[in-house]
Parts: structure tokens; sequence; C-alpha cells
């Protein structure tokens, strides 16, 4: 081979090694703006792998706020009937209150009532006005006692259970007043007791009682016992039980 021909190939070489060089090297601008070959397949595959935002915002999980938020209406939604009930028995109660309040200093008012230490839900009843021709009106005459004073209370499920009335005092015999202060008194039972009846009601029923069952005044010191909660509560639940065995016997006119 001549040494032209050897000069022509090595020209030849070096023009397709100079072409080669500028198809793999990128231009100055893509060398500030993209990643090398390896980092591009990483990012590529970390992106494979994560879900996209759009996916995430569709389905969000449950937050803690959520979660707690769900618990306490569950719980809210448990507790409705006591809290329903125990609203109807304020408003009940907090309505005859502020009624009765409104009379009870009229002269013709027969009763009073006062909160027990501003229990809306436990009452002192004081009684002034007795049937005067009945012989406990002389007995509190002669004794210098101006009132009966009852204690009354009310359950949870007031107005359609009945309040709880027992007499505190003066210690009284007969009248339907049984041991411990309780009231022998059909309307006082659950299946003799109406929600519509008042406190009202229960007091000129119990007023009407005692007359009509001739109560006295026991006003002897030798076995003198007083009147208190615990043995009235057991006397009433006896008392209950033996008329839903027996039924309730009306009195005769003869008797008032």
């Amino acid at each position: 081979m001549s040494i032209n021909s050897k000069n022509k190939v090595v020209d030849a070489f070096r023009k397709l090694f100079h072409s080669s060089n500028k198809m793999i090297e990128p231009k100055k601008d893509e060398k500030k703006s993209s990643s090398s070959p390896r980092r591009l397949l990483c990012r590529h595959k970390t992106d494979a792998v994560q879900p996209s935002e759009s996916h995430l915002s569709e389905q969000p999980g449950p937050s803690l706020y959520d979660l707690l938020k769900d618990k306490k209406s569950s719980v809210n939604n448990s507790q409705k009937p006591i809290e329903k009930q125990v609203g109807i028995r304020q408003k009940r109660l907090m309505k005859e209150f502020a009624e009765i309040q409104k009379i009870q200093n009229y002269p013709d008012s027969s009763f009073t009532a006062e909160l027990i230490n501003d229990n809306l839900f436990e009452w002192h009843i004081r009684l002034k006005k007795i049937d005067e021709e009945s012989q406990l009106f002389k007995d509190m005459t002669k004794f210098g006692i101006n009132h009966i004073l009852l204690h009354i209370s009310f359950p949870e499920n007031f107005p359609f259970s009945p309040p709880f009335l027992r007499v505190i005092s003066p210690f009284i015999e007969r009248g339907f007043v049984m041991e411990g202060g309780a009231i022998c008194m059909e309307l006082l039972t659950p299946k003799g007791w109406a929600s519509a009846y008042t406190v009202e009601a229960v007091i000129t029923q119990f007023a009407a009682s005692v007359v009509k069952g001739q109560g006295r005044i026991y006003n002897k010191t030798k076995n003198f016992k007083e009147f208190n909660q615990r043995s009235a509560k057991e006397s009433f639940r006896s008392l209950v039980k033996t008329h839903d065995k027996y039924g309730w016997v009306t009195p005769s006119l003869s008797e008032g």
C-alpha cells in the first residue's frame, strides 16, 4: 500500500472517531439540567414503587381525630335515652317548683316547698292546712304544731315513676302512716301512679288520707321512735309487695 493510500485510511478513521465522540458527548446545557444515567435509573425505580398523590387523596385513611370523634359519638348515642330521661325530670320539676314558689306565700296556700341542699330532686314539704274538724288538727293545735314536715324525692325516671314521700315530723299514728314515716297510698305505687300527677296532687291526696285514716299525733316520750328514711323505704317496699299480691281495699264510706 502506497503512502498516500495509508494517509487516506488514517484520515478516514480519524473522521469516523471524531463523529462518534460528538454523538456520545452531551451538550453543555444538557449537563446542567440532566442527571447521570445511574441517578435516572434510581429515580425511575423509586417512582415506580410509590403510589401517586392523586391516589392518596382519593382514599385517605381515618385520622386520630376522626377515630376519637366516632368513639365519642357512639358513646353519646348510647347515653341519649338516659340523658333524655334526666332532661324530662329536670324540666318537669323546675316548672312545678316555680309554680309552687309563686303561690306558697298566699294566705290560702296549703303547703310550702323548699329544696334540700339546693338539690332539685329532693324537697321538704311543709303541710300547713289540715281539716279543722279532724282529731289530727286538734292534736296539732294542742301541741303547738303548725305544720307536718314531709320529705319527697324524685327518681331518675320521674315523672314516669312515682316520687317517694314520707313523714319526718311530728310522729303520727295511724292515718295510713307506716313504720319509718312511709305512707300507704296507691297513688305512690308504680301501678297507681300516672305521669300527669303533680306534686300538688300528691300532697293534697296525703292531706285527705291522713285525716281519713284517723291519724293522731303521738306525743309520749316512752317507747318513742323517730321516723327515718331507711325504715320508711323498707316498710314501703313491703307494702307494695303485699298490695301487688292481694290488691288494694277501698275504705267504706263510713270511714270517710
